[in-house]
């Protein structure tokens, strides 16, 4: 699909939407079943382009995967299951899968090549393969192992001791996953707390890992038992329409079954601190992962400022909230947002560029970006670049516009909400 003319002007939103499955878990639910020992049924999984590529890697490592109306049963035989491919195992779009992977990779006795799309070829790898090689395995690639193609010839692993110099779950989990297979026991600092679902899917498959503040213990050696699970909404998909149902005049959105997990709920914060008009009812934790219905309605929004720790809890929003500021009074600023630069695009630049065209007053700096509110879009053609969460912010960004949108790339939206234009449409009044 070449480009998409959006919808422009709305009145009104109102209605209930079930957001999709959690990209971040639906991707570690596969993993986890792969390297357990029985049967992991997966429901509500999401089927975006991503996480059928971790499917897709994990099929060419030997394990048997089922798939039936985004329900994944999963046949493991542990770690020990996994067998050498022999094809390169193609990751696609996904940062996380390739990521993730090579920290599974790492302790297995067989060689491996990953590679992905143009866009993972110029994200870093050395924050991976850089700890990994201290743990033995032998890693190689484009600039020393910085980029793909990887190969990986895996092996028994070392425990290691590590401060990571960058908050970031994907880095985490790989060494997590590293850790597992090792002979000892490993300590992972964080400089700050991130996502910590690979921490929650251990316990749920029957594993052990120990917190303490910014240090997380793992003992290798352990064996894992295949679980059920299923998987919440993505917050990171809702918050496209949380911001829309705030913007948009005389909007009530309810947002069903999302997941809550503290460590990825600063779009919740942030809107809260710009007076969002937002309401969480949160449901008994049945299940390993918290969730809740959202209700947002519009609202009278102030500028604020993110920054610091809350970044990591956010660091997929930065997008959609730098929307929302071009639509709060007063001058929002985000910072200590590097990370974005290394993502899907550097977010910091397109996100400014893009909106800009729209109309927006945003300017970026070097870890972040500063925005003006309250001001009018007017329309343009705009550009994804291939990335998701440009290109959903981009059609909510649309929906105020007072003249015609043009988005290029729109198919990049498939890659973690495949519904997301028919979610909106059902909405639209």
């Amino acid at each position: 699909m070449a480009s998409l003319k959006l919808k422009t002007s709305i009145k009104r939103l109102f209605g209930e939407i079930t957001i999709p499955g959690d990209k971040s878990i639906s991707h570690r639910s596969v993993m986890f079943g792969s390297i357990a020992h029985g049967e992991t049924k997966i429901t509500n999984f999401l089927p975006g382009d991503d996480c059928l590529s971790t499917i897709s890697c994990f099929r060419k490592l030997g394990v048997t995967i089922e798939e039936a109306d985004n329900q994944i049963r999963i046949i493991g035989n542990g770690f020990e299951g996994l067998t050498e491919p022999n094809e390169v195992l193609d990751v696609g779009n996904s940062g996380t899968t390739i990521r993730l992977l090579m920290g599974i990779l790492a302790g297995r006795p067989f060689f491996s090549t990953l590679v992905g799309d143009e866009s993972i070829g110029k994200r870093p790898m050395t924050r991976v393969t850089g700890p990994l090689a201290k743990m033995g395995a032998k890693i190689d690639g484009r600039k020393d192992g910085a980029f793909t193609p990887i190969s990986i010839r895996g092996g028994q692993l070392t425990p290691i001791q590590y401060k990571l110099p960058v908050a970031s779950a994907q880095v985490k989990s790989a060494l997590i996953l590293a850790a597992l297979q090792a002979e000892g026991e490993s300590t992972i600092i964080e400089p700050a707390e991130t996502r910590d679902h690979t921490e929650r899917m251990i316990r749920k498959f029957g594993g052990e890992i120990d917190k303490d503040n910014q240090a997380i213990t793992v003992k290798g050696g352990q064996n894992l038992t295949g679980a059920t699970i299923h998987v919440p909404g993505d917050i990171s998909s809702a918050a496209f329409f949380l911001v829309a149902g705030a913007i948009i005049p005389e909007s009530e959105i309810v947002l069903k079954n999302v997941g809550l997990n503290p460590t990825r709920t600063g779009i919740i914060e942030v809107m809260k601190k710009m007076g969002a008009d937002l309401e969480i009812i949160q449901k008994e934790d049945h299940s390993f992962e918290p969730v809740g219905d959202l209700i947002i309605k519009t609202s009278n929004l102030k500028a604020t400022v993110v920054e610091g720790d809350l970044i990591p809890k956010l660091i997929d929003e930065i997008p959609i909230i730098a929307l929302l500021a071009t639509q709060a009074e007063g001058t929002t600023v985000i910072k200590d947002a590097e990370e974005l630069k290394v993502k899907e695009t550097n977010r910091i630049d397109t996100v400014v560029d893009e909106l800009r065209k729209l109309g927006a007053s945003i300017e970026a700096t070097d870890d972040g970006m500063v925005i003006h509110g309250k001001t009018q879009l007017n329309g343009g053609s705009v550009s994804s670049h291939g990335d998701h969460r440009i290109g959903m912010m981009l059609s909510i960004a649309a929906l105020l516009c007072r003249n015609n949108v043009e988005l290029e790339q729109p198919e990049a939206i498939s890659v973690s909400y495949p519904n997301f234009f028919a979610h909106l449409n059902n909405l639209i009044r």
